[in-house]
């Protein structure tokens, strides 16, 4: 905790821990809105690696690797994700960022093609620093809809998955005013999940949600050295994705 970086981390989890002091963390689908309590960052490259990122248990990266996921969507539509770890790097606000290409195809067509933006700071910790996200109808781009960056028109990077998680925990991950404010929250670490990739116990279990879509709450679970299993739609929406297949080059 000796960064300026990583105490500005740490103030955001204290205030996180004070707000959900006072709430009660029983009913999982209804999290803690964090929309009161106010959010900044201090950004330093001397906190941040910029080589050798490999993300962290929860969270690994691996870059070549394309991680499968199939489920179905809330109107029962065959849904296909393939998220691809790629070589390629962006910096943002100075820190060095991995590129994760995710293609999402609706029985088979494809509807979304995204490149996300994430950096790993020297505690662990992973951030989002954005994403360049395109809607796709019949091969065309119709909607940039969701696009952010780090440090453009007051967009700020967020934690997409802490290092060392804890129970009752929220966090953002992401924070673009009006635009992009997902918000996680720890609901467990312990546990089991089978998924068609395998069982694993001892599992992350995490609530996201955005509070500019009240009412909507989704659940994913990780398993450590893996990293996401499953994504699993609990309040407002339904349909689920499961890890499938983790291939390399």
């Amino acid at each position: 905790m000796k960064s300026l970086h990583w105490k500005s981390v740490y103030l955001v989890l204290m205030l996180s821990l004070f707000v959900l002091a006072g709430c009660d963390t029983k009913d999982p689908t209804a999290p803690e809105s964090p929309l009161d309590t106010p959010y900044s960052v201090v950004i330093d490259t001397a906190d941040f690696l910029d080589s050798n990122i490999t993300g962290n248990a929860w969270f690994p990266i691996s870059p070549g690797s394309t991680y499968v996921f199939e489920g179905e969507d809330e109107e029962g539509l065959t849904i296909r994700v393939e998220e691809e770890h790629l070589t390629d790097s962006k910096v943002i606000m100075g820190i060095t960022c991995v590129i994760v290409n995710a293609r999402e195809y609706e029985d088979g067509n494809l509807i979304e093609d995204t490149y996300d933006w994430y950096a790993q700071d020297k505690s662990g910790n992973m951030w989002y620093f954005g994403e360049d996200s395109r809607e796709m109808e019949n091969g065309q781009v119709v909607s940039t809809g969701g696009s952010w960056e780090a440090g453009v028109d007051g967009a700020l990077p967020g934690v997409i998955m802490l290092a060392d998680p804890i129970e009752g925990l929220w966090y953002r991950q992401e924070y673009y005013e009006g635009e992009a404010e997902d918000v996680a929250q720890v609901l467990s670490l312990s546990e089991t999940v089978t998924v068609p990739y395998g069982t694993f116990t001892n599992c992350l279990q995490t609530a996201e949600w955005n509070p500019l879509e009240p009412g909507i709450v989704e659940h994913k679970f990780y398993a450590s050295g893996v990293g996401l299993l499953r994504a699993v739609a609990v309040k407002g929406e339904s349909g689920f994705e499961n890890l499938v297949e983790i291939t390399a080059d």
